[in-house]
């Protein structure tokens, strides 16, 4: 039996003293990250040459502010630890290569704080939660979590329309057994639709963002419009920002429902491993490729997946899957804009349909190596 985790989301329903805990924590957490960022940057400096002490070096932690600073004692003393270990996971991640230095946190950035559970400190009760400092709750909890999930920890999120919520990770035991891979469908990315499949389905993806273009626009206009920071100037900000989060609402929404079909009836689902931010920046194609959220469609195929012991398997980039014809293998070079695949053998397909049936044929090829 492996041990396996799963999140929960819900909304939060915060009175007026609540949200206002809620926020000085976003603060606090913000502050204390800050702190011991500035400290250890310092160190690092000093000490870059000499990486051997820079390791033996102690890291602060948030107790150490906490007599100078004591409205640090207001808030969740978990969620700050959990800002001390976040920036651990950032330097350890820095100094292995993965990433680059941690840089500080601004108001801007998402507001949110993590908290664990310890002795009974958070617990779902009659439409409620009960958290660390902040009491029974208010939540608008959608869907039971089954009695076999542990709660491990919680992390309380504010979008930038002021809405609250909070997701729930769970620990659970569960023994998963490799399905045998029958049905396989392989996948090609499409900027204007998210995707193409092997069957010559089209998702169609509605282009939400796109929808809202104009709306959008004439509300932001209005918005430079106004003293920034007056009472006028933050309402309509928060029109602008309820239309950023109804577009990411809807494109959640859709991409839930795709790969939860697509992982209903299919065993192995075959993708090209593809750079979206290179694609996003080389070929301008930054908002087509922000709407459709392939990065998002991939990662909820990955977890879904996963779950029924199917796979989901990742082609080279490079692959020739746009250039090879599916019928009898030969590569031929194709512009971007030319939207029908046409060979010597005979062969004239949709390019996208041509391509997922390419990227599918090599997944099955990769599968049977793996074997």
């Amino acid at each position: 039996m492996a041990k396996r985790n799963k999140a929960y989301k819900f909304r939060l329903y915060p009175t007026d003293e609540q949200a206002l805990l809620i926020r000085k924590t976003f603060g606090c957490v913000r502050f204390v990250y800050n702190k011991m960022l500035a400290e250890r940057k310092e160190t690092y400096e000093l000490l870059k040459e000499d990486k051997d002490a820079l390791k033996k070096g102690k890291p602060p932690t948030p107790a150490k502010y906490k007599k100078e600073y004591e409205w640090l004692q207001e808030v969740d003393s978990l969620a700050l630890a959990n800002a001390q270990l976040n920036l651990d996971k950032a330097y350890k991640a820095f100094f292995k290569g993965n990433a680059k230095f941690p840089t500080f946190k601004r108001k801007r950035h998402k507001q949110s704080y993590t908290t664990n559970v310890v002795n009974g400190n958070i617990q779902l009760l009659d439409g409620h939660i009960k958290l660390p400092k902040l009491k029974r709750v208010k939540i608008r909890q959608h869907r039971e979590i089954p009695s076999e999930h542990n709660i491990k920890s919680c992390t309380i999120s504010m979008t930038s329309s002021g809405k609250y919520s909070i997701s729930i990770l769970t620990e659970y035991e569960k023994e998963i057994k490799d399905k045998e891979i029958q049905n396989v469908v392989g996948l090609d990315f499409a900027m204007d639709g998210l995707f193409v499949d092997s069957e010559g389905k089209k998702a169609n993806y509605p282009k939400f963002y796109r929808q809202m273009l104009d709306r959008l626009a004439k509300e932001q206009r209005k918005l430079t419009r106004k003293k920034k920071g007056s009472s006028n100037w933050n309402k309509q900000r928060i029109r602008v920002a309820n239309i950023h989060e109804k577009v990411a609402n809807q494109r959640k929404n859709f991409l839930h429902h795709q790969s939860k079909e697509l992982v209903a009836n299919f065993d192995a689902v075959v993708i090209e491993d593809l750079d979206m931010k290179g694609m996003s920046q080389s070929l301008k194609f930054g908002k087509s490729v922000a709407d459709n959220g392939w990065g998002m469609f991939t990662s909820f195929l990955q977890y879904k997946l996963s779950e029924q012991g199917k796979q989901l398997i990742k082609i080279d980039k490079w692959f020739p899957s746009t250039k090879t014809c599916s019928q009898c293998g030969s590569v031929r070079e194709i512009t971007l804009s030319e939207r029908t695949y046409q060979c010597t053998c005979g062969l004239t397909l949709d390019r996208d349909y041509n391509s997922a049936l390419n990227i599918k044929k090599e997944g099955i090829r990769l599968l049977a190596t793996a074997s």
